[in-house]
């Protein structure tokens, strides 16, 4: 009786379901021909009276040099889906807020809300699933002196770290030990020839424009998905 009683109550509630948070008006959208691809599509929309309008693309970037597996951003990971790990190689799919740039530049063109630093060399990122500070940003008050130190550095002169983007998977308040860190939007190798470790990467004057047009007053997000998945999702989710 008891399980005919819940049975019923299940049946009539509303199911939860996700959509694109409604005060977002500005999104990126990459699309892979599946999930084994490094390559991407990518466009940018605005919403412009309740409907999402094509700003700019497509152009083209690369991923993680394994594809993409389910990310932890704002949008479900399916029932029994495998999640990112650290190391895998693979770009996280889902849907993630984009914010924060670095770089070692003085100065970049970027909305004046949108938070930038100049990285130095005690700017680390943390990619140790074993650290209280994994996936942080930490500013150290000393020069790096350990190896650990070391490794996490953000500063490594590698032209296509001097420009970064955030893409928030992962991320804070609630950050999964050993599910991928240090995903961002960065400058592509050998002009587009290489793949990633997991960032989605793109032409430097891509890049720049990417930046200089995102707004955080306008929540910008990332959906980032196989293309037979985006279009699985995209009404439910009200993609653009």
């Amino acid at each position: 009786m008891l399980r005919a009683v819940l049975a019923f109550i299940v049946s009539v509630l509303p199911l939860s379901a996700f959509e694109l948070p409604a005060k977002s008006s500005q999104c990126v959208v990459g699309t892979a021909k599946d999930w084994n691809t490094s390559n991407v599509t990518l466009n940018t929309y605005e919403k412009r009276g309740g409907k999402w309008v094509k700003v700019s693309g497509p152009w083209t970037g690369r991923l993680g040099k394994n594809g993409l597996v389910w990310g932890l951003g704002i949008s479900p990971v399916p029932s029994g889906a495998k999640v990112k790990s650290e190391g895998d190689m693979r770009a996280p799919a889902g849907v993630f807020r984009i914010g924060g740039a670095w770089g070692v530049h003085a100065g970049i063109q970027k909305n004046p809300k949108l938070f930038y630093r100049q990285v130095t060399t005690r700017d680390l990122w943390v990619e140790d699933p074993s650290s209280p500070s994994y996936n942080k940003h930490v500013i150290l008050d000393h020069e790096p002196s350990t190896a650990w130190e070391k490794k996490q550095q953000m500063k490594q002169n590698d032209y296509p770290h001097t420009l970064k983007l955030f893409i928030a998977h992962n991320a804070e308040p609630k950050i999964s030990p050993g599910h991928g860190s240090a995903i961002f939007f960065h400058i592509w190798r050998g002009g587009g020839s290489k793949p990633t470790a997991g960032c989605t990467t793109m032409e430097e004057k891509k890049l720049r424009e990417l930046i200089a047009w995102v707004d955080p007053d306008k929540q910008p997000v990332y959906v980032l998905l196989p293309e037979a998945e985006y279009q699985a999702k995209k009404a439910e989710w009200k993609l653009p």
